[in-house]
């Protein structure tokens, strides 16, 4: 499909890796790109999914809005991310669904979740993998949730032709992140905990788990344009994904993150808290074959590039942090 011209509804366009997406819808051409708010479209009540579809005519859905945290937020959370998650893929495809009948020139892009892949997968994940046991305990709901929706659009692709793809990038981190400590991912948190000790002439940094757990991380950049890609390319919802090939142990990355922000104090590990996944690092072979894409940017330079946002918008971060608690209060 080429994008030039087209209508094209983001959900999740005003976060993280929306953010990036806009950028590379624009450098393509792309006539009109919607980005739904909750506000006016909550997309887990199927009138909002319906409304939204009638309102803006999209050629093109691409769905990256998601509810999800770290670790703690999705141990305190299990119910409420997988009903949002699944609510919003099942109202959105299926209002596709009805969208592309008639043989519309029409595509539904869904971001999944490396979360959905089995807790003891071997390493590097295959897609081929992914149904050959059950996801780490506190990812379980919100990654079957995003599984399921790939189940969902391999369905509606046989037996209503429905055009689509699915994707599942690893670990996102970059500039735009959220940094809130109890709902971000590693990096974000790392970086806030060694910027922070630093300014506030704190001597130690405390650190769940016990940091044997490895990941791997993908700049958010260079997810967005595998996702385009995507949209411009493949059909059929055939899990793709999107990685370094790059794996890290959490201990390596708090001490790499502590020398990059200059932090030289202590590292304290909370042993009583979850590590999450043992390993997670991807095989993308399938992407450099189906996408012709690979990651381009290097860990250590995004690394840098996060970490120099942060200090650039900390102060108001933290300001509209003080002031969302107060408006709580």
């Amino acid at each position: 499909m080429d994008l030039t011209g087209r209508t094209v509804i983001v959900t999740g366009g005003a976060g993280f890796l929306g953010r990036a997406v806009l950028e590379r819808l624009e450098s393509r051409g792309v006539g009109r790109v919607i980005v739904p708010r909750k506000a006016e479209y909550d997309l887990v009540h199927e009138e909002a999914a319906d409304r939204l579809y009638r309102d803006h005519d999209p050629d093109v859905v691409l769905h990256l809005a998601a509810e999800v945290g770290g670790i703690g937020a999705n141990r305190d959370n299990p119910g409420r991310y997988f009903f949002a998650n699944m609510a919003m893929a099942l109202h959105l495809i299926e209002r596709a669904r009805i969208h592309a009948e008639g043989g519309r020139d029409f595509k539904f892009v869904q971001v999944g979740t490396i979360c959905a892949y089995p807790k003891y997968t071997p390493v590097p994940f295959k897609e081929e993998d992914l149904w050959n046991g059950y996801p780490e305990e506190t990812n379980a709901p919100y990654g079957i949730a995003k599984k399921a929706a790939m189940v969902m659009l391999d369905g509606y692709a046989r037996q209503y032709g429905l055009k689509s793809s699915y994707l599942l990038p690893v670990n996102l981190y970059g500039p735009f992140d959220n940094f809130h400590l109890h709902t971000s991912h590693v990096i974000p948190a790392l970086i806030r905990k060694c910027v922070s000790a630093i300014e506030d002439g704190r001597d130690h940094i405390e650190c769940w788990g016990t940091g044997s757990a490895s990941r791997e991380f993908l700049y958010v950049d260079d997810c967005a344009e595998g996702i385009v890609r995507a949209a411009e390319s493949l059909d059929e919802p055939v899990p793709v994904n999107l990685g370094t090939c790059m794996e890290i142990t959490i201990k390596d990355l708090v001490e790499l993150i502590a020398r990059l922000t200059g932090f030289e104090g202590e590292i304290r590990w909370d042993a009583t808290k979850p590590d999450g996944q043992p390993r997670r690092c991807l095989d993308t072979e399938r992407a450099k074959a189906m996408l012709d894409w690979t990651a381009q940017v290097g860990f250590e330079d995004g690394l840098r590039r996060t970490i120099d946002w942060f200090r650039e918008n900390r102060v108001a971060i933290e300001a509209a942090e003080a002031e969302g608690a107060g408006s709580h209060g």
